[in-house]
């Protein structure tokens, strides 16, 4: 009984400093967004959020999710750049934002995946939706199964463009983890940073909606959203000084204002925040012995960016261990097999860390190998 006593106490106490934190963001830092969060895109650490977990409708903002699906169709071989996309009946249809695609015109899926980053192009979303997934519904499936996946608890998906629909909402906490997945995709950033596209030869001009591009130093990519239900929304990533922020605000209340809210969050988190970066995304920081293999070694690379993010003037608190599970293995071993991690401490707590992967494979070595190995290894013992 003392025990239990003792552990609501400690409960209460815990929630008070932490709602303490939240009220000292708060008053450091006002928005007009409904909800808001902002987070360094490496560890995922909360630098401010007002309402994060607040289920509001996104509008294009869900293109975020639209984009990872078919990157990760791609990646998996689901599908090719190159693929020519057909555009059907259904996918023609669209309203909004859109490029106007004519039943049967075609397009390479580079392309329209460009329209959607770029232009918002709803007819574009469903043109690609059918051409990776057989429908736009079978594709919207696997929208909400990635959301799931990436641990997002305020989000469900009714298409895959945005368009007002009862049950399509998600969170500014949720589309935070869409962006820290999203932008291990290289094609991500390069195609949500296109600031203008010519489209049919130059007859169809695409000119971004992300106007931070222009307005704003540092910033690397992202996605705008509105309807009159949604009003204005934004998923964007900036970086500077080695410090990468996701800033996503959810309906602002006038034209321009996701811009003008985003850049509020993004100056108040690199006035107040630095990077502490330790390696590089595939920096080797170990080895480890390889038995029975065609070599006796393989090293250890980090399998994404090691590093944290701390108030400034706090760097010294940072400290980091690299851990080998265990100090050989037996071949054959596998490119990305996990060997070990590196752990980030601040202050001595574990606050963050990435895996350490083989970065090659490692086949079995022959008999006459293992042979001449032990034959060496006796002669060398013996002299």
């Amino acid at each position: 009984m003392k025990f239990k006593k003792m552990f609501c106490v400690v409960t209460v106490i815990l929630m008070m400093i932490v709602q303490s934190a939240q009220v000292s963001a708060q008053a450091e830092l006002e928005t007009t967004a409904e909800s808001a969060i902002l987070v360094d895109a490496v560890t995922g650490k909360i630098l401010f959020a007002k309402e994060p977990d607040k289920e509001l409708p996104p509008a294009s903002v869900t293109k975020v999710m639209t984009l990872l699906a078919a990157f990760d169709a791609i990646e998996k071989g689901r599908a090719k750049l190159t693929d020519i996309v057909q555009t059907s009946e259904n996918a023609s249809q669209m309203g909004g934002s859109q490029i106007y695609l004519e039943p049967g015109e075609e397009m390479s899926l580079k392309t329209m995946l460009i329209a959607v980053a770029v232009g918002s192009a709803n007819d574009c979303c469903v043109a690609i939706a059918e051409h990776i997934a057989g429908s736009h519904e079978a594709f919207v499936k696997i929208m909400n199964e990635k959301a799931a996946q990436l641990g997002c608890k305020h989000t469900h998906f009714v298409n895959a463009y945005g368009l007002p629909a009862e049950g399509h909402y998600t969170s500014a906490g949720d589309l935070a983890l869409m962006m820290r997945e999203a932008i291990k995709h290289p094609l991500f950033l390069e195609l949500t940073s296109i600031k203008r596209y010519d489209l049919r030869g130059g007859e169809f001009i695409l000119n971004n909606t992300n106007k931070l591009l222009w307005w704003y130093r540092g910033t690397l990519g992202g996605k705008t959203g509105w309807t009159s239900e949604a009003k204005y929304c934004l998923a964007s990533i900036t970086a500077r000084d080695n410090l990468k922020l996701i800033a996503v605000v959810m309906a602002t209340p006038e034209p321009r204002s996701h811009f003008r809210e985003s850049m509020k969050l993004y100056n108040y988190g690199f006035a107040k925040y630095e990077a502490v970066p330790i390696a590089a995304s595939g920096q080797v920081m170990g080895k480890v012995r390889v038995g029975k293999g065609t070599v006796d070694w393989v090293e250890a690379a980090s399998t994404g960016e090691v590093g944290t993010v701390v108030q400034k003037g706090q760097k010294e608190t940072v400290t980091h261990k690299v851990v080998i599970d265990c100090p050989a293995v037996t071949a054959p071993v596998d490119k990305g097999q996990v060997l070990g991690k590196v752990v980030v401490y601040e202050e001595g707590k574990r606050v963050y860390k990435v895996d350490l992967a083989a970065t090659k494979d490692i086949p079995k070595g022959t008999v006459f190998r293992q042979m001449f190995k032990l034959m060496k290894n006796v002669y060398s013992y013996s002299g």
